[in-house]
C-alpha cells in the first residue's frame, strides 16, 4: 500500500478534481499527521480551515456569508419541499391578513381581546423573515446567506417570538378580568393599558433581541460557516464557533429568559383563577360559555408552547429533529392560529358571515 501524501496542497487538487460543477460539499476531515487533523470546506468552491483556527475566516468581522444546510434530503424531494412550504406559506398569508381584515373592520371586535390578536398576526412577519430565504435555497446550489442577512433574520426571529409571548399573556390576563372581574373590566382594561402594555412589550423585545444577537455574532466563527439548520438561529450558530460559547450561552439565554417566563407565570396563575371562578358557577350552560371564551386562547398557547418546548429541549445530536420542531413552531403554528381563532371563536365567526352576506348582496 502506497504511503499517504503529507501535502495539503496536493489533497485539495484531488478534492477540486472530483468535484461536479455547482456541487456544495459539507465537512472532509482528514487525518494528515498524528495529533492533527485538517477540515476542508467546499461550499462551490474549495476553502481550507484548519483546527486551530489560523483560516482565512478567523472571526466574525471577516465571514462575508453563511450556507444554510437546510433539510438532509434527497436533491428530488427539493420541489416537493418547495411546494408543501409554498402552501404552508401561502395559507399563513391568507389566514393572517384576512383575521386581520375581519378584526379591523367590524366594530363589534373592537375590544381589548381582539387588539391583542390583531397584534397577534405578527405570526405573518415571523413567517416571512424564515419562509422565502427556506423557499429560495430549496433552488439554489450555493444556499448561502449574506452575514448581515443571517444578522437581521436572528435579530427580528428572537424580536416577533418575545412578542407572541407577551400578547399571550396579555390575552390571558384580559381574559382573567372578563371572567372574574367582569363588572371591572371595561376600567382595567382600557384602550390605554392596552396601549401601554403593547409599548412596553415592544421595548422589552427589541432590548432582548439586540442582546442576544449581538451577543451571537461577537463570537469567532473560524471553524466554519456552513450552517446545519433552513434559517440563522443562535443554537446552531454556536456549533459553529471556535469561541468557548458557555458565558454568551448564559447571557443570551438568561436574559429572554427572564422576559418570558414572567407571560408564562401569569398565563398559568390567570388561568388557575378562571377555572377557580367557572367551577363556582352553577349552571352548566354558564360553565360552558365561560370556557368558550377561553377554548380559542388555550388552542393557541397549547400550540406555541408546545412546539417552543419541542424545539429548545431537542437535544444537539438530533439537528434534524430540531429542524422539524423549528419548523412547526416558525410555520405550523402561524398557520394554524387564524384558524383556531375562526373555527373556535363565534364573534370572528358571525363578523366572517356578515362580510360574506354583505359582499354577496353587493354581486
Amino acid at each position: 500500500m502506497a504511503p499517504m501524501p503529507q501535502s495539503t496542497a496536493w489533497l485539495e487538487v484531488q478534492f477540486q478534481k472530483t468535484l461536479k460543477p455547482n456541487t456544495v460539499w459539507n465537512f472532509v476531515t482528514l487525518g494528515l499527521k498524528p495529533r492533527r487533523a485538517h477540515f476542508f470546506i467546499l461550499p462551490c468552491a474549495s476553502q481550507q480551515v484548519s483546527a486551530t483556527g489560523d483560516s482565512q475566516t478567523n472571526n466574525h468581522s471577516e465571514v462575508t456569508d453563511f450556507i444554510l444546510v437546510g433539510f438532509s434530503v434527497r436533491p428530488e424531494l427539493h420541489i416537493l419541499l418547495f411546494l408543501l412550504l409554498l402552501l404552508v406559506y401561502t395559507m399563513i398569508l391568507l389566514g393572517n391578513i384576512g383575521l386581520m381584515a375581519i378584526i379591523m373592520t367590524d366594530p363589534q371586535l373592537n375590544t381589548p381581546m381582539y387588539f391583542f390578536l390583531d397584534n397577534l398576526s405578527i405570526d405573518l412577519f415571523c413567517s416571512s423573515v424564515i419562509a422565502p430565504k427556506a423557499m429560495i435555497n430549496f433552488w439554489s446550489e450555493s444556499k448561502s446567506i449574506s452575514f448581515a442577512g443571517c444578522v437581521t433574520q436572528l435579530f427580528l426571529y428572537v424580536l416577533l417570538i418575545v412578542t407572541e409571548g407577551f400578547l399571550l399573556a396579555a390575552m390571558a390576563y384580559d381574559r382573567f378580568i372578563a371572567i372574574c372581574n367582569l363588572l371591572l373590566y371595561s376600567v382595567q382594561m382600557s384602550t390605554l393599558l392596552c396601549t401601554q402594555l403593547m409599548a412596553r412589550s415592544y421595548f422589552c423585545d427589541c432590548m432582548s433581541s439586540v442582546l442576544q444577537t449581538s451577543m451571537t455574532f461577537t463570537l469567532s466563527f473560524c471553524v466554519s460557516r456552513v450552517i446545519d439548520h433552513f434559517y440563522c438561529d443562535a443554537r446552531p450558530l454556536y456549533r459553529i464557533s471556535c469561541s468557548d460559547p458557555f458565558i454568551y450561552k448564559m447571557v443570551s439565554f438568561s436574559f429572554p429568559s427572564s422576559i418570558i417566563l414572567p407571560t408564562i407565570i401569569v398565563i398559568i396563575v390567570s388561568y388557575m383563577y378562571i377555572v377557580s371562578t367557572v367551577l363556582k358557577i352553577r349552571s352548566s350552560d354558564g360553565r360552558k360559555k365561560a370556557f368558550s371564551t377561553c377554548s380559542s386562547h388555550l388552542g393557541v398557547v397549547s400550540v406555541l408552547y408546545g412546539a417552543v418546548f419541542f424545539m429548545y429541549l431537542t437535544p444537539d445530536r438530533y439537528p434534524e429533529l430540531s429542524k422539524v420542531a423549528s419548523l412547526c413552531y416558525t410555520l405550523v403554528t402561524a398557520m394554524l392560529n387564524p384558524l383556531i381563532y375562526s373555527l373556535r371563536n363565534k364573534d370572528v365567526k358571525e363578523a366572517l358571515k356578515k362580510i360574506l352576506e354583505k359582499k354577496n348582496s353587493i354581486l
